[in-house]
This record gives C-alpha cells, structure tokens and sequence, in this order.
C-alpha cells in the first residue's frame, strides 16, 4: 500500500517568483533598515548633543548663577542681567553691532547677487573665476584678517601706498573710530561671500532659459529681466541667505577681536566680543552667559517673526 506524500505547511512552501514578501517579512525588513539609519544617525546626534545642545543649556542656566571655574556655582537669579544691562560697553556692543549688520546687508548681500549674475553670464573660464571667488573663504578666518590687518596699516599698508599712488587722500582705516566699522565690513563681505555667490549662481542655473527669452521678445531691458524674472524665481534662495547673513553678522567676532581689539574707542566692540571679554577677560562667565542668552533670545524671535512674514508673503502671492 503506498503512501501519499504530506504537502509542506503553508508557512514554507516556496513563493511564486515576484510574489510581494510577507507583510511580517515586510515589517521586519523595515524595522531592520530604521535601525541602521539610526544607528548611522547616532554619532552626529552625540557630536550635537555633547557640543551644542548641552552647552546652550547649561548656558542658560550659568545666566543665573554666580559662575568660576573650579568653584561651586551660586544661584543669583536675575543679577547678572542686570549687571550686564548697567555696563557702559553693553549699548555700544549692541549698536555696532546692529550696524555691522545694517552695512553687511547694504554691502554684503548686494555684492555676492552682482557677482553671480556676472559669472552667470560668462562664456569662458567659468570654473576659474569660481575658484577665484570662493578662495577667500578657503583661507582661515584668522589668517585672513591678519592680512587685511596689514592691508589697512596706515603707514605702510597697500591701502594707503595705493592712495598715495594715485595722488588720493589716505584714511586712518581701522585706526579710526568713523571708519574702523565700514572697514572691517569689507573684510567680513570679502572673507565670506564665496559660499555665497556659489549658492546664487546654482539657483541662476535653475531658472528656465523659456522665461528670459520671452522677456527678451517683449523688449525687456537686463535691468527688467532681472527684476521680474531672475529675483521672483530666487526669492527663496534671496530670502533664506538673508536670514542666514543677518544670524551670522550678528554674531561678528573674528575680525573686531584680530584687526581692532573693539577699538578705537568701542567702536569696534560687538555683542560676542563682550561676551569674550566677560568671559575670559573679567572672569563673569555669568555675565558672558546673561548676555549670550540675551543674543539667543534676540535671534530666536528675529528668526521666528522672519520666518513667519516669509512664509505670509508666499500664501499671499
């Protein structure tokens, strides 16, 4: 008598080729490939959270404390913000910097936007002039001011040694307190515009050739093309990179701190310089604390208001 043979269970007999997996085998491949990416993810959270998140917290909360290295912190409550708002340097940090802002803006967002539209148009040597372009910001921050540092030497600086050139009044430059602040403008325009005019020439790239050729048959000059073609198809890009710019200038350091040391007369001095000075000059890193907390507030709600009219602006056009 001969046997039948068993059928295999259901669980294992073998699938019809480009049969979907099973949804277990489905979920649990992606449970496996959330876990990786997480995994990747992991060291730069821990890089964020050791380097950034951790010290902006305990920023806050040194902003109320009587702090020193190498002693206990002593609660003080709101005695460091006024300390720090009773400071003779505290309006001038703010109004230097309010107006490095304002001139980064006037110089420094025009400058880059010229720049792009100008390599935009070039038909030869693209890639050179963009390594030319974006040197600057290959080159340190420090080591860059130090050479504009030497630039602007009233003695024998190129500055002035091309002024005598040309048969043209010299300038005190950074040794001023009425220009000290422009100059140091130009070298943050100079220093860090690259990054930028590069970001500017791809969105350029990006707009539809379509659109400048029917401006073109409408008798459109450059000035119209770029009015009402160029800028409405960047104005993402514009309004973003402002953003970004406004955040950065507000945070100005390098240069006041290698070139002018916050002189001559405070003119020169910036938030973050004081908060440097505070700091490591006074010892206060509760008032160095108090017054970033200020600055992180000021930027927070500059930022979310920002964000806000932007975002305003595109659902109503």
């Amino acid at each position: 008598m001969t046997k039948t043979a068993e059928r295999p269970p259901a669980a294992v007999r073998a699938r019809p080729a480009g049969a979907p997996p099973p949804a277990a085998d489905r979920k649990r491949r992606h449970l496996g490939d959330q876990l990786r990416a997480y995994a990747f993810l992991l060291g730069g959270l821990v890089c964020f959270a050791l380097f950034s998140w951790y010290p902006a917290i305990r920023a806050v909360v040194i902003a109320f404390q009587k702090y020193t290295p190498g002693s206990d912190p002593e609660w003080v409550g709101t005695a460091n913000f006024t300390r720090v708002l009773n400071d003779p340097e505290f309006g001038a940090a703010w109004r230097n910097t309010l107006t490095f802002t304002l001139l980064a803006l006037l110089l420094g967002f025009a400058v880059p936007f010229v720049l792009a539209l100008v390599l935009n148009e070039l038909r030869h040597a693209k890639a050179f002039f963009r390594v030319v372009v974006y040197l600057p910001v290959m080159i340190p921050p420090v080591v860059s001011a130090l050479l504009w540092k030497w630039f602007y030497d009233p003695g024998a600086g190129l500055a002035n040694e091309a002024l005598r050139f040309l048969h043209l009044p010299t300038s005190n430059w950074t040794n001023g307190a009425d220009t000290a602040l422009i100059s140091l403008v130009v070298v943050a325009t100079w220093a860090n515009m690259g990054g930028t005019v590069l970001i500017y020439l791809a969105a350029l790239q990006s707009v539809p050739g379509e659109l400048y050729e029917a401006a073109e048959l409408d008798g459109a000059s450059l000035l119209q093309r770029i009015r009402h073609v160029t800028v409405p198809q960047t104005r993402f890009v514009i309004l973003m990179l402002m953003l970004l710019q406004i955040i950065a200038t507000m945070q100005v350091f390098t240069e006041p701190f290698v070139i002018t040391g916050g002189g001559p007369e405070n003119s020169t001095v910036t938030v973050l310089y004081l908060i440097y000075k505070y700091a490591f000059l006074y010892n206060d890193f509760g008032g160095a604390c108090a017054l970033s907390v200020m600055l992180l507030a000021l930027l927070g709600v500059f930022s979310a208001g920002y964000l806000r009219l932007t975002r305003s602006g595109e659902e109503a056009a």
